[in-house]
C-alpha cells in the first residue's frame, strides 16, 4: 500500500541520529583529563550510569534530561559541560542513508520537520544540540522547522515562536499543536506521518490523533504496536512505500 503525504515529523534521538557512539561512557575519561582533573573520572562515570539505569535508555535520558545531566553529572561544572557537548558533536552520527532519503523526500514535495523531545531553552541556530547536529551534519538543509517542548524554530533563519512551548510527545499535546500548526500551514492530517522509535511517545499518541505512523527499528525494536502502521530498519526502506501528494 502506498502512503501519499505532504508532511513528515522526524524523531531525533535514536532516529534521526545514530545513538551508538553515545553509549560509551569512556568520554568521561578524556573530559576530565582533558580538563586536568582524572581523579574526578570514576565519579563522573559512575554518575552517568546511576542516570542511565533510572530512565533505562541513553536516547531518553540525553533528549529529555540534559539540565539533569549537567546539573548531576558533572555539578553545574559549566568548563566540563562546554566540553561533554563537543564530544557528544564529535560522536553523534547521522542514521544511516538519512541524507539521501530526505533528498529523496523532498524531491516529492513533501516536507520533513524534526519533531524532538528537547527540553531547552530555545537559542541561535546551533545553540542547543539538535540543530548543532543537522548543521555539523548538512541535513538542515532538508528540514522547515524543529518543535520541541521549548518552542519551534525555523531552520531556514533561526526564527523562533513559542506556541508549542511546554508541549510534549508522551501526553500528547505536542500532536495536538502540530494538528493546529499544520492546518495553518495548508497541510490536512491524512497527509501527514510520524516517523519513531518509541511506541508512547513517537507512535501511539500520533496515531491515536489521525497520524500515518512509521516505527523505526533501526536502533531499538520496542516490538509491534496496532498503532504503527509501517516498520522500517533503515531510512532507505521509507521510499518503498511514501511518494507525495501531486
Amino acid at each position: 500500500m502506498t502512503l501519499n503525504i505532504k508532511w513528515l515529523g522526524v524523531d531525533f534521538g535514536q532516529c534521526l541520529m545514530d545513538p551508538r557512539g553515545l553509549r560509551n561512557p569512556l568520554m568521561f575519561g578524556e573530559i576530565m583529563r582533558d580538563l586536568g582533573r582524572p581523579e574526578e573520572i570514576a565519579e563522573r562515570i559512575h554518575r552517568y550510569r546511576r542516570m542511565k539505569e533510572k530512565y533505562q535508555n541513553y536516547s531518553l535520558m540525553k533528549e529529555g534530561h540534559r539540565p539533569e545531566i549537567r546539573e548531576y553529572v558533572f555539578g553545574n561544572d559549566d568548563e566540563a559541560w562546554e566540553l561533554f557537548s563537543e564530544y557528544e558533536q564529535r560522536l553523534l552520527m547521522p542514521a544511516d542513508g538519512i541524507a539521501e532519503t530526505l533528498a529523496w523526500l523532498r524531491e516529492q514535495g513533501i516536507i520533513c520537520d524534526v519533531v524532538a523531545e528537547l527540553k531547552k531553552t530555545l537559542g541561535p541556530i546551533g545553540s542547543d544540540h539538535v540543530t548543532m547536529f543537522l548543521q555539523r551534519q548538512g541535513l538542515s538543509q532538508y528540514f522547515d522547522y524543529f518543535y520541541s517542548p521549548s518552542g519551534r524554530v525555523r531552520l531556514s533563519d533561526g526564527k523562533a515562536d513559542f506556541g508549542c512551548q511546554g508541549k510534549d510527545k508522551t501526553s500528547g499535546t505536542m500532536y495536538d499543536y502540530l494538528l493546529e500548526d499544520l492546518a495553518r500551514r495548508g497541510i490536512n492530517i491524512d497527509e501527514c506521518a510520524i516517523i519513531g522509535d518509541k511506541l508512547s511517545t513517537d507512535i501511539e499518541p500520533s496515531r491515536r490523533r489521525g497520524f500515518h505512523t512509521i516505527q523505526f527499528t533501526g536502533y531499538i525494536d520496542m516490538g509491534p504496536s496496532e498503532y504503527a502502521e509501517y516498520r522500517v530498519e533503515s531510512f532507505p526502506q521509507v521510499k518503498e512505500f511514501v511518494k507525495g501528494v501531486k
